[in-house]
């Protein structure tokens, strides 16, 4: 029998250690709320000096580091004769610091009372309390009714106790716990617009932000009601609040509470207008921290007012205040601190709510509306790309639904080749240059110098000829379709696309500006995942006026369909530029079968299966023809064929290799919105509430993602990893370690694993539960809210072999979306390296020994994103691998920490690259792959490069496949990219479902040309013949040439000049010398 001992940490030891360095008081009052603490400050503001109790109030956010604790019970707690603790969200938020104030209470008799701050019963709280479960249960009433009276109350009742008084308590002074705050005195022609905020603010007397933005909307043209609840769940105050909204009818509701609202039955009381939701954020952070902040919000504001309101289908709009000091209030020790109010937030915040007043009354015969499609990345071959979409076809839908129901359109396309013709080089609108400088000097001066500073004077832009802008758009009436123009110069398009550093140019401002100040447009509608105005420079979140999508897009309220299963992305278009991300389907899926040369494979594999009785000679001449023809179809290297080896072992992997091969899942085709899609779109429009829907990708089986046309929302980054995702994550580690024993007889020491932000959203975080498995560790959750709190260890028995050491390379997405997530596994690695364990099942003892911190997340600077990989490679800028690997370690080489700063680290990122054993990037589900688009290639390909810059040849490359959670397949890289080749990307069923898309399909074939490249180049993962599959597929079959050169002239030259590019670099061996001469152009082609 083994006696188990677990080593758990919490992720309140991962804070900053504060020494508050207060006096003992008559009584102490703590809370998470500077509402409870401003009300408890003011209580005895009245009472002659002479009689009146010492106080000492504190957030409690100061005490969440153990240490921090224990400084403040012996400095504080030691010597006050009373404490009253309003706990938001139950022990498990203060467990450590309400366990040890109740035992030096009881130590001391000092009278203590710890309660419930939310209305939920928590008996915990009771146990740890010294006062009797009545005086609790009053103090509780007392303070959930608020008020200076109430709160004064409290305080005297819990005194008293410490007197050793045995008199009733004072009994609850009702106060409304709901209400109508203000209302503007007439009713305005523009519309009406309701403000929802919290009573706690109202009896805080804290509600400056609500008055500032009442009076913003009534000088705006606005009808005006504003009103308080206790919160948006409970159940009277909603009923009101749902009945009012019915009877007041609003245009727009501004809302001020925090985190979801939606209950049992799926709705939320705001849902009842009808109307878009905007949210803003009282923003617990201070102007000065917030100004210095890349990405704009903490942790904790980002899931209350962001993330957790965008499960009822709100729009966050921005911040409207910050905390500042209000004033030191008797002897409390402490500066309370009020919302002050943010003058341009209220200003975007309310012109905001006036657009979408404005398209709400507009009748649809005269509304103006912009559609941008994508010019990603930079190419004339791959415009209006949108990830599993057909960005022309749906264009052209979307006009013929907009013209049946009433809009002003004319010369309406249709056909999809009409869309893409209309938008010809030849076909451009144009705009003074003189007009456009007027307009831009209206923009703030932050975002004037970005740009001036980066690009010069306008005149300078190359788009700016003749004394005028350029841009590619067409008129079909009041609605204008354009292509997003370059955010930078072309050739740098792809590095730029989720480059925050790169300001955009004079070129790329000046359309929008045209789009608001000339064409008028009431509404923007961007198609498909995804453009870059979302990624332009800025804050992460919570936008300042010089924030470039702020200032670039202005108010104009945004339209976005968006696939279903990029939440990541999704919601860096929701969180920056108020998007309403409308989500549809991905295209549908079919089983890739067997195609091609694989085709002679696989007769010939048959036959021989069936031929047990054939003469043994005829069976041997089947088996030499299977080899044969494997050689000839390009797969003999991926099926690891070597000379002398037996015929049984040959032929059992060119079998496996077909079985895999056939049974992939691929993409029949691009998604076209449709008609339920379609209604979404009309309905926003009309400036109606979009019901929310969860973003995933259905062939995970997430079937609670249909039906789309729904405003996309993510996971609680707080319950990440959930406990679905920790089992599915601790399967996937051992298919990890299992294929890696299996590959090299032993344990890996050092992993590095790739962790991306959509990924994590998609499957609440079993990526990163993957990290923790392979670690020993496993997370630990609040019982009631399942949120995660922090971690344990596992033993080394009850795991059964040794840990790994993993060090994380973050994408950007995840650094911002999932900063407590850092916390969380850099505590699990300092956890780890502390224990009394054998260093060889431990290998961070050792490390720990050498270097007294453990850096083990790694990432784009903060501000950045990328891999820094694909520039160079669409730029030719680059001459070996290590070139490649030297820009991989450049854009990765800034270590995180657990409060969320990062410093530079290359010396230490090149050591973990180096040490490692193997890179595992996971891939969720199958309705994209590695040659789908360049960031695979990017981050995968770019590890290996890195790897071979710096001297590690013995790193093992994974790919894992955890598209069916309960059964993860690990392939190496080379193994995965031959499957998706031979499977997808020269498979005829895949090319025959491309060509039914035109334009977009001949771009789709060339996308993956580009990729396999990229995968060559990085990792030498794409072979001569993998090559020979794509040229023979694309360029070799005069149908599919014909086809592309008709539909994408653009598309064949790319590919011409990829394969080209791959045989001067040595990347690709054709057994055919006249291969590179003999490439067809798109006229040769064509004829």
């Amino acid at each position: 029998m083994h006696i188990v001992v677990r080593e758990a940490r919490e992720l309140d030891e991962a804070a900053a250690v504060q020494d508050l360095g207060l006096s003992p008081a008559d009584i102490l009052v703590l809370s998470f709320s500077d509402s409870d603490l401003a009300m408890a400050a003011a209580a005895f503001r009245d009472v002659p000096e002479a009689q009146r109790p010492s106080l000492r109030v504190v957030n409690l956010s100061a005490l969440r580091h153990p240490m921090s604790v224990d400084l403040f019970i012996d400095a504080t707690v030691n010597g006050s004769k009373a404490v009253l603790v309003r706990l938001l969200g139950g022990l498990d938020y203060w467990r450590y610091g309400g366990e040890q104030l109740s035992k030096r209470c009881r130590e001391l008799g000092i009278a203590l009372a710890i309660v419930p701050g939310d209305g939920r019963p928590d008996l915990r709280l009771a146990a740890l309390s010294t006062l009797p479960a009545d005086d609790l249960a009053n103090l509780e009433a007392l303070l959930d009714e608020g008020g200076i009276e109430n709160t004064r109350a409290a305080l005297t009742s819990v005194l008293a106790r410490a007197g050793g008084s045995t008199e009733a308590l004072p009994r609850v002074r009702a106060i409304p716990a709901y209400g109508v705050y203000r209302e503007s005195p007439q009713r305005f022609a523009r519309g009406s617009a309701v403000i929802v905020f919290y009573r706690s603010h109202l009896l805080a007397g804290d509600v400056a932000p609500i008055d500032a933005i009442a009076d913003a909307l009534e000088q705006r043209g606005l009808a005006v009601t504003a009103m308080f609840v206790p919160s948006l769940k409970a159940p009277d105050a909603a009923d009101w609040l749902r009945n009012e909204l019915m009877n007041i009818t609003p245009d727009v509701i501004i809302n001020a509470t925090a985190f979801a609202a939606r209950d049992g039955d799926h709705t939320s009381p705001l849902d009842a207008a009808d109307c878009p939701i905007l949210q803003v954020a009282l923003t617990n952070a201070s102007r000065t921290l917030w100004d210095r902040s890349q990405r704009g919000a903490s942790a904790s504001d980002l899931a209350m007012h962001v993330v957790l309101p965008e499960l009822d289908g709100r729009l966050f709009a921005g911040v409207v205040s910050f905390k500042e000091p209000d004033e030191t209030v008797n002897d409390t020790g402490v500066s309370l601190l009020k919302h002050a109010p943010y003058d341009h937030g209220i200003a975007h915040v309310t012109d905001l709510a006036a657009a979408w007043v404005h398209l709400r009354a507009m009748p649809r015969s005269a509304r103006r509306v912009g559609l941008l499609l994508s010019t990603y990345p930079g190419r004339p071959d791959q415009i209006a790309h949108a990830v599993g979409l057909d960005g022309f076809e749906s264009t052209q839908r979307i006009l013929s639904r907009l013209l049946n129901d009433g809009y002003g359109i004319t010369d309406a396309p249709r056909s999809a080749r009409d869309v893409v013709e209309s938008l010809a080089e030849t076909n451009q609108i144009r705009w003074p240059l003189e007009d456009y400088k007027t307009a831009f000097q209206n923009l703030p001066q932050g975002f004037r110098d970005l740009v001036t500073s980066a690009w010069g004077a306008p005149q300078t832009d190359a788009s700016c000829v003749n004394g005028a802008f350029a841009f590619r758009a067409a008129l079909f009436g009041n609605v204008i379709v354009g292509l997003q123009p370059e955010r930078g110069q072309p050739q740098d398009r792809k590095a730029e696309y989720h480059d925050p550093s790169t300001p955009p140019r004079h070129s790329y401002v000046a359309f929008y500006l045209w789009l608001r100040h000339v064409a008028k447009i009431d509404a923007l509608m961007h198609l498909g995942a995804h453009g870059t105005l979302e990624w332009l420079p800025g804050k992460a979140i919570a936008a300042s006026e010089a924030c470039a999508p702020r200032a670039i897009l202005g108010s104009l309220p945004l339209v976005y369909p968006f696939i279903v299963n990029d939440p990541g992305e999704a919601a860096q278009a929701k969180r920056r530029i108020a998007a309403i991300t409308l989500g549809h389907k991905p295209p549908p899926m079919t089983e890739a079968g067997i195609s091609g040369p694989l085709s002679d494979v696989e007769r010939l594999v048959d036959e021989f299966s069936s031929a047990d009785g054939l003469d043994p000679r005829r069976r041997k001449a089947l088996s030499e023809q299977i080899v044969d023809a494997a050689v000839r179809a390009g797969i003999a290297e991926h099926c690891g064929l070597t000379s002398g080896m037996p015929t049984a072992d040959a032929l059992m992997r060119i079998d496996a290799f077909l079985c895999d091969v056939k049974e992939l899942s691929i993409r029949d085709g691009l998604h076209v919105l449709d008609d339920i899609e379609l209604d979404a779109i009309v309905r926003a429009l009309d400036g109606k509430f979009i019901e929310p829907g969860p973003a995933g990708a259905p062939s995970r089986g997430r079937s609670d993602v249909l039906p789309t046309g729904r405003n996309l929302f993510s996971v609680d980054p707080r319950a990440v990893p959930t406990p679905t995702a920790w089992a599915n994550g601790k399967r996937a580690a051992k298919a990890i370690l299992e294929r890696y024993v299996s590959d090299h007889g032993e344990w890996p020491r050092a992993i590095v694993l790739d962790l991306w932000g959509s990924a994590t959203l998609r499957t609440g975080g079993e990526e990163l539960a993957t990290a923790l498995a392979l670690l020993g560790v496993r997370p630990a959750w609040d019982e009631r809210s399942y949120r995660v709190t922090g971690v344990e260890t596992e033993s080394i028995a009850e795991l059964g072999r040794p840990r790994v050491d993993v060090t994380l390379r973050i994408s950007g997405l995840f650094r911002d979306m999932f900063g407590a997530q850092l916390a969380l596994f850099d505590s699990a690695v300092a956890l780890v390296a502390q224990l009394k364990e054998d260093a060889g099942d431990n290998p961070l003892i050792e490390c720990a020994k050498i270097a007294p911190r453990l850096d083990r997340i790694f990432g784009p600077a903060d501000g950045s994103f990328g891999a820094g990989v694909m520039q160079l490679i669409d730029r030719g800028t680059w001459n070996t691998q290590s070139d490649l690997g030297a820009s991989y370690i450049e854009s990765s080489a800034h270590t995180y920490n657990a409060d969320g700063t990062s410093e530079a680290a290359k010396g230490d990122f090149e050591s973990r690259v180096k040490s490692a054993d193997a890179f595992v990037h996971i891939q969720d589900h199958r309705e994209i792959d590695l040659l789908t688009g360049g960031d695979f290639a990017a981050h995968e390909g770019g590890f290996a490069a890195a790897a071979a810059s710096v001297g590690n040849d013995k790193v093992s490359l994974y790919h894992s496949d955890t598209g069916t959670p309960d059964a993860p397949h690990v392939r190496t890289l080379a193994e995965e990219c031959a499957r998706v080749v031979h499977g997808r990307a020269a498979n005829s069923r895949w090319i025959d479902g491309q060509m039914r898309h035109g334009f977009r399909g001949a771009a789709e074939m060339a996308q993956s040309v580009d990729a396999a490249f990229a995968f060559a180049a990085t990792a030498k993962a794409v072979d001569d013949g993998a090559f020979e599959r794509l040229y023979q597929a694309y360029l070799g079959d005069p149908a599919v040439a014909a086809f592309i050169a008709r539909e994408n002239p653009a598309a064949i030259d790319a590919m011409r000049r990829r394969f080209d590019d791959a045989i001067a670099r040595g990347l690709w061996h054709p057994r055919r010398n006249d291969i590179g001469v003999r490439n067809p152009s798109s006229q040769e082609a064509a004829e």
